[in-house]
């Protein structure tokens, strides 16, 4: 079954009103009017000019059609209080509205009539103009809901041929021009078209329209299929209350998701999986949603752990404003969680590792996602690209010898960046016998290299247009035990004659 809802509007003074856009050499033409302009007789794309000629206390204001889209999709957002898969539609100017399946979900409000009237109330209590409706087809939802006189009218599947019958042809959703020819051939009613083939109807037109009024009236009598594409892709594990009365605090809310979070991990136990994202929204009585979201390193489907991190985010996030009057948690994404074969030998490592898991857990939901980071190894052999940080819910990367691109000796502490130093060594190639580094001079009493480093040419320059040079790395020891490595970039009369090599001081060996 499907449900279609008027698009939204909020109510508008009693003076004309209408909005405005510039279309092509037309100038500025009427894409929005409100009861009071149409009764004057204005219209959807009529020019500005002649709707001021008309009336001239017309009020009229720029479209805004961006912020009108975004307003259906907070909209559509907020249905999902009666349906999972709510789709915007605004393809057609004047038509815009939203289609909700509510395939099964009916009998959660009392039936089809109760839950119609449900939406339609609350519809009105948030100031929204809306017509509902409901049928087997989206085709047959859209023109119930737009051209006929009876509130709330509602086609079983099946019965869509009968309902639709006495509607007039603008119910197929089809262009002015299709309309137009229909009208010129007698065909002002989609009964009308039932007893003619549908290959004569097609040869009726010499464009496309003929295969315009077919293929909408075969989705609208449920020949054909029509797919629609959901605001957000509906989560497959869902668990979803609504209240008698609205809930106005966080705690209230947290008592509440307790219940639903381990009716959610029950679903994803039953089908073997685990969330790796929980998503919890509640649905405000003023016709908006509130919600946040926790995100985990594994799989998990326990209620204690999920419910732990919920509270380490924070219910002070969810803005109940004036109340919620329904509550969803619901895994955003799940994955496959296999049981595990308990290791007698490994327990206490294995103990470890699923606390620390649940520690970062813990601080990515208390802390967020960009906070909390591991360091992990690069393909790059240039010191400071060989290593680097993620997220620490990413997933972990697979160990490797050849991760980093060297295998030889490198400082426990590395500067990033490099620090110049002063050095004083025999050229072209030879070790530094002195240098200086942070204003104190340094005796090199042994040394051991050069281990040379070429740049990297396919990758750009960082800090500045001057092309990267070779590296020479040496590790030098000074008098008193300490321990560095610093390289020479660049070399002496062999590349980039014009730049003098430069000593720099990349790291400490502890």
């Amino acid at each position: 079954m499907t449900v279609w809802a008027k698009a939204p509007g909020r109510s508008r003074p009693a003076e004309p009103f209408a909005l405005v856009e510039r279309v092509g050499s037309r100038g500025l033409v009427l894409t929005g009017l409100n009861d009071a302009a149409r009764a004057l007789g204005l219209r959807w794309g009529q020019s500005h000019a002649d709707a001021c000629a008309i009336a001239p206390d017309l009020v009229s204001h720029p479209a805004e059609p961006e912020r009108a889209r975004e307003a259906l999709r907070k909209l559509a957002l907020w249905a999902e209080r009666w349906s999972p898969a709510v789709s915007v539609d605004a393809d057609r100017p004047q038509h815009e509205g939203l289609f909700l399946d509510v395939t099964g979900a009916a009998h959660l409000w009392g039936g089809e009539a109760e839950m119609l009237a449900d939406l339609r109330r609350r519809l009105e209590a948030a100031d929204v103009e809306a017509r509902v409706a409901m049928a087997g087809t989206p085709g047959a939802a859209w023109a119930l809901a737009r051209f006929t006189a009876h509130q709330d009218p509602i086609a079983p599947p099946g019965q869509e041929k009968a309902a639709l019958a006495g509607l007039p042809v603008e119910g197929l959703r089809l262009s002015e021009k299709a309309v137009r020819l229909l009208g010129r051939f007698g065909l002002r009613r989609i009964g009308d078209l039932y007893p003619i083939p549908r290959a004569g109807l097609a040869r009726r037109f010499r464009g496309p329209e003929g295969l315009e009024v077919v293929a909408n009236l075969d989705r609208a009598l449920g020949l054909v299929g029509e797919a629609l594409k959901p605001e957000t892709a509906p989560a497959a594990y869902r668990a979803y209350q609504v209240f008698f009365d609205p809930i106005i605090v966080g705690e209230g809310a947290a008592e509440r998701a307790a219940d639903l979070t381990r009716d959610l991990c029950a679903q994803l136990e039953r089908d073997g999986m685990g969330a790796r994202k929980v998503v919890v929204t509640g649905f405000r009585v003023d016709g908006r949603t509130t919600g946040f979201e926790i995100a985990l390193g594994a799989p998990s489907r326990k209620p204690d752990h999920l419910l732990r991190l919920l509270r380490e985010k924070g219910w002070e996030r969810l803005d109940l404003g004036f109340g919620i009057d329904a509550l969803m948690v619901s895994a955003a994404v799940a994955q496959p969680l296999a049981a595990v074969q308990a290791d007698s030998e490994a327990g206490p490592a294995a103990a470890d590792a699923a606390a620390r898991a649940a520690l970062v857990d813990r601080l990515v939901a208390r802390l967020g996602d960009r906070a909390v980071g591991r360091p992990v190894l690069r393909e790059s052999w240039i010191p400071e690209r060989s290593e680097g940080m993620e997220s620490a819910l990413a997933a972990a990367p697979v160990p490797s010898a050849k991760r980093g691109g060297v295998s030889q000796e490198r400082p426990l502490l590395l500067l990033n960046p490099p620090e110049p130093i002063e050095a004083l060594a025999d050229l072209p190639d030879g070790a530094p016998a002195r240098f200086v580094w942070r204003r104190v001079a340094r005796r090199v009493a042994r040394s051991s290299g050069p281990e040379r480093l070429s740049p990297e040419w396919w990758r750009p320059a960082a800090r500045s247009d001057r092309p990267a040079r070779t590296r020479d790395y040496y590790k030098l020891e000074d008098g008193e035990g300490g321990r560095y490595w610093v390289f020479r970039e660049g070399l002496y009369g062999r590349e980039d004659a014009e730049r003098v090599p430069t000593w720099w001081m990349h790291g400490v060996f502890g």
